[in-house]
């Protein structure tokens, strides 16, 4: 089976991409609203066909990107039908399955961080995909949002402590730069819920944590009720001035073709890495490297009433960057959608060396 765990840096998020390596057909877990254009580029690269975006719960901290995947890619969206998400295509509840190809994921129902929490277990529990219920040398919290800390007790016990000692658990989050656990590991060394601690002792560690509120949770809340999308079902509103013939993806991400970029003026931002930037498929002429990890520091000196269009491989990174000067004022502004891949596609000129 083809895996892939990827990485939200703001709100420390995984999201999982499994898929059949003959079939090609993939589920994704988790996905962020903000990297939808990672996503898609990476589903393109690998040749696989998105059948589900599945959330192991309504998240509070940042925005799935489970509607805008569904939009982009035809992609059918799941939750727990006691998640209060009407949007979903697929309501699941314990016992449940999602195929694809030759693999299927079975749906434990494990509340308590909050109601309509999910695990996804692959078939002979050799991976689980927890959600917030079970983090690695942690748990979700229970302060909010329906949480109860005994219910949560009981779930990690009675479900997924109940699964193989060697079954790799995968979180939803990790703050310490950890990527996996197991269930044996957990068992022995999670300091909330391993260990032999009770019921009790539990709740009242978790009655004890002084946490601060989500920062998105107002924002985060609403609209993972809605699959990530406004209520109407549209695009994410964004202000974009109309100083192109712009399109707005589902994530939020003003795009314009190749063929606009070979002859409008404007100023080409290149934010692939330098061993790209002079690599095989060449550069657009006269783009500037500026890698994406550079983009915000380097850009606080640039004439904000100059156009720009930012260009990467495939349009993932050249989406995060655009979304990444919006907010910090640049209005005009825009990705060149498929990136330098459709640029050579298309046979538009080329500057190498």
């Amino acid at each position: 089976m083809l895996f892939r765990q990827l990485f939200d840096n703001e709100s420390s998020t995984y999201s999982y991409l499994l898929a059949d390596e003959v079939t090609r057909e993939a589920v994704l877990i988790d996905p962020v609203l903000e990297h939808v254009e990672r996503d898609v580029a990476l589903v393109h690269e690998l040749g696989l066909k998105l059948l589900y975006v599945l959330d192991t719960h309504v998240h509070a901290d940042h925005v799935t990107g489970a509607g805008a995947l569904r939009q982009r890619l035809g992609a059918q969206t799941v939750v727990s039908e006691r998640g209060g998400a009407p949007c979903a295509d697929v309501q699941v509840k314990d016992g449940d399955t999602i195929r694809f190809g030759r693999h299927t994921l079975q749906v434990l129902e494990t509340p308590g961080h909050t109601d309509g929490c999910l695990t996804y277990v692959t078939a002979g529990s050799e991976m689980a995909f927890t959600g917030d219920a079970l983090l690695v040398r942690g748990s979700g919290r229970t302060d909010f949002q329906q949480g109860d800390a005994r219910r949560l007790y009981r779930s990690v016990h009675e479900k997924l402590f109940s699964l193989p000692d060697r079954c790799l658990l995968y979180p939803a989050h990790d703050y310490k730069g950890r990527t996996v656990t197991s269930v044996a590991e957990e068992k022995a060394h999670n300091p909330r819920l391993g260990g032999g601690k009770s019921e009790d002792e539990f709740a009242a560690v978790m009655a004890a944590l002084e946490l601060p509120r989500p920062k998105k949770m107002d924002v985060a809340v609403p609209a993972n009720l809605a699959c990530g999308l406004p209520v109407d079902g549209g695009t994410p509103p964004i202000p974009v001035e109309r100083w192109a013939p712009i399109e707005v993806t589902a994530a939020g991400v003003p795009e314009v073709t190749p063929e606009w970029v070979h002859g409008a003026p404007h100023r080409r931002i290149d934010v692939r890495e330098s061993s790209e930037f002079h690599g095989e498929l060449g550069r657009a002429p006269g783009a500037s490297l500026v890698p994406l990890a550079t983009v915000e520091q380097t850009a606080r000196s640039w004439d904000r009433s100059v156009p720009l269009v930012v260009v990467c491989r495939s349009g993932g990174r050249s989406g995060q960057a655009t979304l990444r000067l919006l907010a910090m004022g640049f209005e005009r502004v825009a990705s060149m959608r498929g990136g330098m891949l459709s640029w050579n596609e298309k046979q538009l000129p080329i500057e190498r060396g």
